[in-house]
């Protein structure tokens, strides 16, 4: 297809240079573009004619077809129409419209009409009222049965109002969503067309189900004309998506559509979770009037800052102020919340333990920080956790992952009525919002508590598994690096007010281990544990730095996974590479699925199809256009990683790890 020059303009029309002068041969045909217009430019016999690109039966491409025996063949089912005129042989009156062509001396120019002032849509009015929402990013890939929405929030691009980001696999969209919502607490939006479309945003979808992250999905569906016998890429996209969006709706020619938007993305912030509108091809373009209103969250959204009742607030202070060694545990739930929790913790000097999905939100350095809990974890924490008399416990899920004990007294508080007490009974469940349950609590301590001093023991147990850390790293394998020397490289160059995306497998279980958090958000795929999370992840990451939000703004953004992860998405460096993302990745390469190896021989099996064949990620960086190094040696390391976080764009350190030095 050829695009027409710089156009001119004579009376209605609009002339496009549509070919040079000897550009096209006669007897032969081409699509080229004028203005919006696609034409089908014929020469002939000598004479040049430009006909309606789109055949009248299916919307064949004509451009794309051929002159046979004096008449212009349709490629998708072979109907025939004069090159010159337009009309079918045979009398029939379903021609083809034509346009008016001029031959000058510097090429063959088209003549279209102008195009009508744009008539605000339904795709308009409803991607209006996402923007009014505070949706100030949607990642996805345009396809014929999104296109009316496509072009609404092209729109909203062009007016600045919002970010699109067209990605190369929509399970990347909806990871990067997911990880956006985890990290700022508001929705993103994904996109798809219908059918494949939308079935591969299910994975990062689920994502956000399950780790409680808000999220809009705009999905494409078939004409509602179609629905029921079979069209292609016809699914039933409510059926589909079932539990893994807590709201669900078709938006019909007959909708309330601002209403609609409205409830969509409120369920999305209020129920933490996945909203779902289904776009049939048709609603999508269905003019509205010029002045209906957009929604709004005016009105709309409750101040959820909801405190315990005080009879259940006085049960947990008693138990609290007798307590002689509390822990404090939190999880990702407690994320906005951390500020009061550490001054309650500093006031019952209290150690504080994190989930996995929590690391980082109590720094590694802190006297009282002592790193995670469970299987991704620290010797120190669980060594307070077991010394513990209770467990004051904040915003977790408890994960079987993470392992908290039900043998000791536990105060839950949470904002989730259902996650308490979720998987045992526990001592005390407290109902509220965590940030003002911590603060009632410490403002109500008594000024006499039972609570003794633990930071000098915190000091201690940090000295011991340092020492083990560092007497790791002098094991040294025959087939790359250790993963105690890796993560405390990353541990001295990441700044600390990185946000890193990790993914799932050895390299994450040796994160969680070894790496020493200081200030550093972490985002990760919590209770799905899906391979492949960390790019698209720091993808979304990165839409979040670009914000004016002064926690999020200008940050480094990290991702660390292995092979076998970021050979899901390895397709998305392309994509960081054309918007300029400035996302550092670390890859840790030992050339297989190495967690899945570890669990076949712990269950006594022989090791089986979890060896990978890859490429050289460093120079598959470097011919993607991004900044790619690979390091072989624990001396190049630091060094290497350094550069890395100073390029201003995509980078790549691929690192040769040994499988078994985990």
């Amino acid at each position: 297809m050829t695009d027409s020059k710089t156009p001119t303009s004579t009376g209605d029309l609009v002339w496009y240079r549509a070919a040079g002068t000897n550009d096209l041969p006669d007897g032969r045909v081409r699509s080229v573009v004028c203005g919006l217009r696609t034409v089908c430019l014929t020469r002939y016999k000598g004479t040049y004619a430009a006909l309606d690109n789109r055949c009248p039966h299916q919307g064949g491409p004509l451009g794309e077809g051929s002159i046979e025996n004096g008449y212009l063949r349709c490629p998708w089912h072979g109907w025939d129409y004069d090159p010159l005129t337009g009309r079918p042989p045979g009398g029939y009156d379903d021609g083809v419209e034509t346009y008016p062509v001029e031959e000058r001396e510097d090429g063959v120019y088209v003549g279209v009409a102008a195009p009508a002032p744009h008539q605000r849509t339904v795709s308009d009015l409803m991607a209006e009222t996402m923007v009014a929402w505070g949706i100030r990013h949607v990642l996805g890939m345009v396809g014929h049965s999104n296109l009316g929405l496509a072009d609404a929030l092209r729109r909203q691009e062009t007016a600045g109002t919002l970010t699109y980001i067209g990605i190369r696999h929509e399970g990347a969209a909806s990871f990067a969503c997911s990880a956006y919502g985890k990290l700022t607490g508001r929705p993103a939006a994904c996109m798809s067309i219908a059918g494949p479309g939308a079935t591969n945003l299910l994975t990062g979808l689920w994502d956000a189900n399950v780790d409680r992250s808000p999220v809009l999905a705009l999905t494409g569906q078939v004409d509602t004309q179609v629905l029921g016998p079979g069209a292609f890429q016809e699914i039933d996209l409510t059926a589909a998506y079932g539990k893994v969006a807590q709201w669900s709706q078709p938006v019909l020619t007959t909708s309330r559509h601002a209403e609609l938007m409205n409830l969509a993305c409120k369920s999305a912030i209020l129920n933490r979770g996945v909203s779902h509108l289904i776009f049939p091809d048709e609603t999508q373009t269905v003019p509205v009037d010029a002045d209906q209103p957009a929604g709004s969250p005016t009105g709309r959204l409750p101040d959820r800052r909801i405190a315990p009742p005080e009879a259940v607030l006085e049960a947990a202070l008693d138990q609290i102020g007798s307590a002689k060694r509390p822990v404090i545990i939190v999880g990702h739930g407690a994320r906005f919340q951390m500020d009061i929790i550490l001054a309650l913790a500093e006031r019952l000097h209290a150690p504080v333990i994190t989930t996995f999905k929590g690391k980082g939100l109590i720094s590694d350095h802190h006297p009282l920080g002592c790193g995670v809990l469970g299987r991704s974890g620290t010797p120190i924490a669980s060594w307070f956790m077991n010394e513990a008399d209770l467990l004051v416990v904040f915003g977790s899920s408890f994960s079987n992952h993470t392992g908290i004990t039900p043998k000791k007294p536990i105060i839950q508080i949470d904002f989730d009525p259902m996650t308490l007490g979720k998987f045992h009974a526990v001592a005390l469940p407290v109902l509220g919002d965590i940030g003002v349950t911590a603060r009632r609590l410490l403002d109500s301590l008594p000024d006499q508590i039972q609570a003794e001093n633990q930071r000098q023991e915190v000091a201690d147990r940090w000295k011991i598994w340092r020492a083990e850390k560092r007497r790791r790293q002098t094991e040294r394998g025959p087939n790359g690096l250790d993963s105690a020397t890796i993560f405390s490289a990353l541990t001295d160059v990441l700044p600390a007010d990185a946000i890193i995306a990790v993914d799932v497998g050895n390299n994450t279980y040796s994160f969680g281990r070894y790496f020493e958090c200081q200030g550093q958000a972490i985002l990760m795929s919590g209770y799905l544990g899906s391979i492949g999370f960390a790019y698209p992840a720091a993808m979304g990451a990165w839409l979040a730095t670009q914000e004016e939000d002064e926690r999020f703004h200008g940050r480094k953004v990290v991702a660390i996974s292995g092979d076998g992860g970021f050979g899901q998405y390895m397709g998305e460096l392309l994509t960081a590479v054309k918007y300029g993302m400035n996302i550092t990745h670390v890859l840790v390469n030992n050339s297989e699925l190495g967690k899945i190896t570890k669990e076949q021989r712990a269950g006594e099996w022989e090791a089986w199809q979890t060896s990978l064949h890859n490429p050289n990620f460093a120079e598959y960086a470097t011919v993607s256009g991004a900044w790619g190094r690979r390091v072989t040696s624990a001396d190049e390391l630091d060094q290497t990683l350094r550069e890395a976080l100073t390029v201003d764009g995509p980078a790549l350190v691929e690192i040769v790890a040994d499988p078994l030095l985990i």
